[in-house]
């Protein structure tokens, strides 16, 4: 017999999504930090240019730090025992409202995604072919 999907069931098998979205804050994260090597020090445009990537980079990983923790929480909540709802409270304009914008949201996310990928993918090829013995 079939397991009855809970609430925890789809609370665990949303962990991916601010678990994804972890990985992605800590790969920009690392990037920016990685960056600021190549900064001058002594030049007052690339000190200005150091400062917002380092705050921006600390955010970053503090992000990612949180969205981590709430996906292990999430994929923790698998077994929770399904308590009783009020199907009234959730059945609602606002609670449809709710969850048109998630999808709304992640459908935003993906295009953005996809619409970033050739660039990054050019810039890719153009780092490979800098970088000696890069394969």
């Amino acid at each position: 017999m079939d397991e009855e999907p809970t609430c925890g069931h789809g609370l665990a098998q949303s962990s991916a999504v601010p678990a994804d979205l972890a990985a992605v804050a800590a790969g920009l994260a690392r990037n920016l930090e990685v960056h600021l090597r190549a900064l001058d020090p002594g030049d007052t445009v690339a000190a200005q240019e150091h400062g917002v990537y380092e705050r921006v980079a600390h955010r970053l990983r503090s992000a990612a730090d949180d969205l981590r923790a709430a996906a292990t929480e999430m994929a923790a909540a698998y077994d929770l025992p399904m308590g009783d709802h009020d199907m009234a409270a959730i059945t609602t304009a606002d609670a449809l409202g709710a969850f048109e914008e998630y999808v709304a949201a992640e459908d935003d996310l993906r295009r953005a995604l996809e619409a970033r990928r050739r660039d990054n993918e050019q810039m890719l090829t153009a780092i490979r072919g800098a970088v000696p013995d890069a394969d």
